[in-house]
């Protein structure tokens, strides 16, 4: 009895097996790049409403729908809004990182002396209490000042740390039509638009909603179960 010809055994592997798979792959890969993903967070920029160690869900249909592994949009139907938090492509380096959008398209933006200044007009802050802050190390509650900052439409949690050198005092400068000013909420401990620039609205990912796991880093990786499954 003779085997059978290698390229015939070849195209049954290739039709039962492998093609099968490498469909399913594409499907799958090409779902998350348009519609869904998550984004793990390596820094602590967003302290202490991101921490390092959680990984974010990016709803990527929020604002419009992409070519899969592209950015070209087939279709817009909502604008990110001031307050958002969202995963952009880095004009600085093309790296993908999380911030909030604190400026729109034709907003004057302002920063003295870690004080908010949107439009002329200071952003009011308040004291923070959260359960958060439980999360970080007792040198870094110590070491840091909390508020709470009042944007229009939008409440959120900002840290600032007065022994480190960082960029207090920012512009004015006027977010130019069709892109976005991004900042970390950790405002001294973050590279954001004011040292790459406004973000263009292509270069937007998608929303984040919500922290879907989180792991302590320098605790040996240990599941903070609390955070699993938490809005942002």
């Amino acid at each position: 009895m003779t085997s059978p010809p290698f390229r015939s055994s070849v195209g049954r592997w290739w039709h039962a097996e492998l093609r099968p798979i490498l469909i399913l792959a594409l499907v799958v890969f090409s779902i998350r790049s348009s519609l869904a993903d998550w984004n793990d967070v390596p820094s602590g920029s967003m302290k202490p409403t991101i921490l390092e160690g959680d990984r974010v869900y990016v709803d990527k249909l929020a604002y419009d729908l992409k070519v899969p592994f592209t950015t070209w949009h087939l279709l817009e139907w909502a604008d990110p809004r001031r307050g958002d938090i969202v995963v952009f492509y880095s004009p600085y380096d093309g790296k993908r990182l999380v911030k909030r959008v604190i400026g729109l398209p034709g907003d004057n933006i302002e920063l003295r002396r870690d004080t908010l200044i949107l439009n002329g007009q200071p952003v009011p802050y308040q004291p923070f209490e959260g359960r958060s802050l439980a999360d970080l190390p007792s040198t870094e509650r110590a070491s840091h000042i909390f508020a709470t900052e009042e944007l229009p439409g939008r409440t959120h949690a900002v840290a600032v740390w007065p022994a480190v050198a960082a960029r207090r005092d920012f512009g004015p400068f006027k977010v130019p039509a069709g892109q976005y000013f991004m900042m970390g909420d950790n405002r001294d401990d973050s590279f954001d638009s004011r040292y790459y620039g406004s973000v263009e609205r292509r270069r937007i990912v998608g929303r984040a909603t919500a922290a879907v796991l989180s792991f302590d880093r320098a605790n040996y990786w240990c599941p903070r179960w609390h955070r699993f499954f938490t809005a942002l």
